[in-house]
């Protein structure tokens, strides 16, 4: 009676215990996507002021990627939640701000993949399509953006795998994600159970968007 009573607890413990943890992994990737959805065609502009013919444009482009890539996410991430408090006196809230650090961050890293995409099409493809009477839009959008996409997956595909990760730095604000919440039920129930279920839950969803890249480059694999 006693060992079924034991089990019988246990079984809710643990019950309770993935509820929770499933609760916090919405949060994370309610982060996950919306940094993502805003991010990606923010870079876009970044990217296009990066390699802008207008020097002052570029300067100040390339000065703001430095800053990005040169600064620790969970800095920045700080410093957008704090900073406009500090100046303004009014701010974001938590949630806000670390999306708003999150979407800055990535779309700075993703804009020099686009550029890195870009540049790597040879000239010739874009004499060869004056030549055939195309405009520069229809260039741009019909012969060189389908080559950059597939061209730009794989090292999009290892920043949206980081992503995933990165989402557990919004946890310096406060912001009640996946590990901040395993970390917190691991000092509650003395067990490092929650934060091996973290790391399940973070592998299912890197798994995840894994796949999804390799499903995506095999639907383009026709640009050879």
């Amino acid at each position: 009676m006693i060992e079924f009573l034991s089990e019988y607890f246990l079984r809710i413990k643990i019950g309770k215990l993935l509820a929770v943890m499933l609760q916090s992994t919405c949060v994370s990737l309610e982060v996950f996507f919306l940094t993502l959805i805003f991010s990606v065609p923010l870079a876009l502009f970044i990217c296009f002021g990066r390699m802008s013919a207008v020097k002052i444009v570029a300067g100040i482009t390339n000065l703001f990627l430095l800053i990005i890539r040169g600064t620790p996410l969970m800095l920045q991430l700080i410093f957008v939640y704090f900073a406009p408090q500090m100046i303004f006196g009014i701010g974001f809230d938590r949630f806000t701000a670390a999306i708003v650090a999150m979407v800055i961050n990535y779309a700075a890293y993703f804009a020099e993949i686009y550029r890195g995409g870009i540049q790597s099409i040879p000239f010739g493809q874009y004499e060869a399509a004056k030549v055939l009477g195309f405009t520069k839009n229809q260039t741009f959008f019909r012969i060189i953006i389908p080559q950059v996409v597939k061209r730009i997956i794989p090292p999009m595909g290892n920043e949206v795998i980081t992503l995933v990760k990165d989402t557990a730095l919004v946890q310096v604000l406060g912001v009640a994600e996946l590990f901040h919440v395993a970390q917190t039920q691991s000092g509650r129930l003395v067990s490092v159970m929650p934060l091996f279920i973290a790391g399940v839950f973070y592998f299912i969803m890197n798994w995840v968007v894994s796949k999804a890249f390799d499903f995506t480059e095999k639907k383009l694999g026709y640009y050879k």
